[in-house]
């Protein structure tokens, strides 16, 4: 079966940075578009960054210039580099997986996304 299991969250100071992992298992990675939501506490899950099978990628406006997304196919691995971190960013983070047509199609809609991981906790303090 599909699994997604997501690590490397946890505390940093505003300022600083993280580099989450996610691990794919049971699928052919590389024909998966991929993306990264997040989720705060009283909040709906909002897309952080996707990234297509053939490595095309697309970014929330909060995080565009800060946050990286990227893939490597070989290892079966969905990377988030997040740096100059903020308060706000602080929420559970989750890597999504769908299967697609196409090697640049990105998707944005969480509705999209067939499989999920269980989410790791970014907490950014002041």
């Amino acid at each position: 079966q599909v699994q997604l299991e997501e690590s490397g969250g946890g505390l940093v100071q505003a300022g600083g940075s993280l580099r989450l992992s996610c691990a794919a298992s049971g699928l052919t990675f590389g024909r998966y578009a991929m993306g990264w939501y997040r989720q705060a506490p009283g909040k709906e899950r909002e897309l952080v960054a996707a990234i297509s099978s053939g490595g095309s990628t697309s970014q929330a406006d909060s995080v565009r210039g800060r946050f990286t997304i990227s893939r490597e196919n070989a290892k079966n691995t969905l990377y988030l580099q997040m740096n100059s971190l903020k308060p706000e960013d602080t929420a559970v983070y989750y890597c999504a997986a769908a299967a697609v047509l196409g090697r640049n199609r990105v998707l944005t809609s969480a509705n999209a996304y067939t499989y999920w991981g269980q989410g790791t906790q970014v907490t950014v303090s002041s």
